[in-house]
């Protein structure tokens, strides 16, 4: 594998360095800052796609820097400085520490240990597929794969199943499906916010659409619409497994609450409860002044929300509790904190920034390739052929490559067509997020399932993911799309 990592680096590079050497008027309108730009953000791709991601977005950095786009100097800072990166950084030591501090065991737990799904095999289906779709839409997707999965064992061991009956296998690879269906609803976090930011940053270089009502998407409607929507699919995913697949549910019956509180927790202690009330505040200053910017005091949280969150890490650090702060940033900084998935966002949003640049011509040639296509051609048939391919390439490539790359495509079909691009942006980013589940390189949770040996083969999670994700593409063209356009 050491072998296979160091080929693929150097193929990498070969294409981010010797695609500068392309003679520039090949691709029309683009410059040669921009054959230099485009040879670094394919070989990223690649890098993207074949080792990982940490190295990969350091390498992308590094060789952005080494362009005559501008000095390492400015680069860096443009990376760095960048308030989404910013908050991003603080977002993931906030969500490092409700992990951190076990919080989210409580949350699972709660969730798990309703009194009505005792004797409800298909209730407690639903119950566990939605606590993975709140825990990955408010939380972090990979908290319900790690905590559910266990639990899953334990009582498949205890109600008597094998690991080669189908509801394990099903069980085990929906609550992976419904925690993506929980990535992209929060507007805040992590991959919706790095690409609702680079949508708002290419609105700059369409100064038609830019001068459109309703074009901007604001975090309210936005998790609305999206929430909404991922509800309908975990019904829709539940209902698939059970009149598509129909496993043997008998077994279930036998499940007890006292079976599923088979190791109690102890009270919460005095820092989870302090974190519990911050998840609360937190959820409320990044969702509601976005829906009511104009009332007194939420306007200047919505125009201050990284601020705000600096503010709330900080009040965490120096809160005291039973073993030292609530926040205990050297651990979480050591264990908790995904610099994988921060150091991809700070690269993905510097691509898609010098990318579009005038500097570049990329925006112009999007806008000489694609008019020609794009003319005569119906809204709602650009809308159903653009995101069946985009589910398509996001699960061969990583998902918030393929938004950052298709979403120059959206502005410049609406540009041309004169149609208001935020419901399209909106279902593109829910879309591809949430779809990436059929192979390893789609998302890393996509990964996580083909490295389940124990429950599931490579044959069981292609012929189990693809349907499941086929009916969830089918109800977002169907349902989605005239959902979002309403609501947008």
């Amino acid at each position: 594998m050491n072998k296979k990592k160091f080929i693929h680096l150097f193929i990498g590079l070969a294409i981010m360095i010797l695609f500068r050497f392309i003679p520039v008027g090949i691709l029309p309108n683009v410059t040669e800052i921009g054959m230099q730009v485009i040879g670094v953000f394919i070989g990223t791709i690649y890098l993207w796609t074949t080792i990982d991601p940490m190295t990969s977005s350091l390498i992308s950095i590094i060789m952005l820097a080494l362009t005559d786009y501008a000095d390492s100097a400015t680069l860096l800072t443009s990376v760095f400085g960048n308030s989404t990166v910013i908050q991003v950084f603080f977002l993931t030591i906030f969500t490092g520490a409700v992990t951190n501090r076990r919080l989210t065991v409580y949350i699972a737990r709660w969730i798990m240990t309703r009194k009505f799904v005792e004797g409800r095999p298909w209730v407690f289906t639903f119950v566990m597929l939605l606590g993975s779709y709140l825990l990955g839409a408010f939380i972090n997707c990979f908290v319900p794969i790690f905590l559910f999965w266990p639990v899953l064992y334990d009582v498949y061991e205890q109600v008597g199943y094998k690991k080669t009956d189908a509801y394990p296998k099903l069980m085990t690879l929906c609550v992976v499906i419904a925690a993506l269906l929980g990535f992209p609803v929060a507007p805040y976090m992590q991959n919706g916010l790095a690409l609702l930011t680079n949508y708002r940053g290419l609105l700059e270089s369409y100064p038609t659409l830019a001068s459109m009502a309703g074009v901007t998407i604001s975090n309210g409607s936005y998790f609305i619409g999206c929430f909404v929507l991922g509800i309908i699919l975990v019904v829709v995913t539940t209902l698939v497994m059970r009149f598509i697949f129909r496993p043997n549910v008998e077994p279930l019956k036998k499940i007890t609450i006292e079976m599923l509180e088979k190791n109690p927790l102890p009270p919460m202690n005095f820092a989870q409860k302090v974190l519990g009330v911050s998840l609360i505040v937190f959820i409320f200053m990044m969702l509601v002044p976005s829906l009511l910017p104009n009332v007194p005091g939420l306007s200047f949280l919505n125009q201050n929300s990284v601020a705000m969150i600096v503010l709330l890490v900080t009040l965490l650090c120096f809160i005291p509790a039973e073993d030292g702060p609530v926040l205990k940033i050297n651990e979480v900084m050591g264990k908790e904190f995904a610099w994988p998935t921060y150091f991809l966002i700070a690269a993905a949003i510097i691509l898609g920034s010098v990318l579009t640049n005038e500097a570049t011509g990329v925006t112009a040639f999007l806008n000489a390739v694609l008019s020609p296509i794009f003319s005569g051609m119906s809204t709602m048939t650009f809308t159903v052929l653009f995101l069946v391919i985009c589910v398509l390439l996001t699960n061969i490539c990583n998902s918030l490559v393929i938004g950052m790359i298709m979403q120059p495509v959206i502005l410049t079909y609406c540009a041309t067509a004169l149609v208001n691009p935020a419901p399209l942006i909106t279902l593109l980013i829910y879309t591809v997020l949430s779809s990436a589940a059929c192979t390893p390189a789609a998302s890393p949770f996509a990964a996580m399932l083909f490295g389940n040996k124990e429950y599931l083969t490579s044959g069981d999670i292609y012929k189990y993911s693809v349907i499941f994700v086929a009916f969830n593409v089918a109800v977002i063209l169907i349902v989605g799309i005239p959902f979002i356009n309403i609501l947008l």
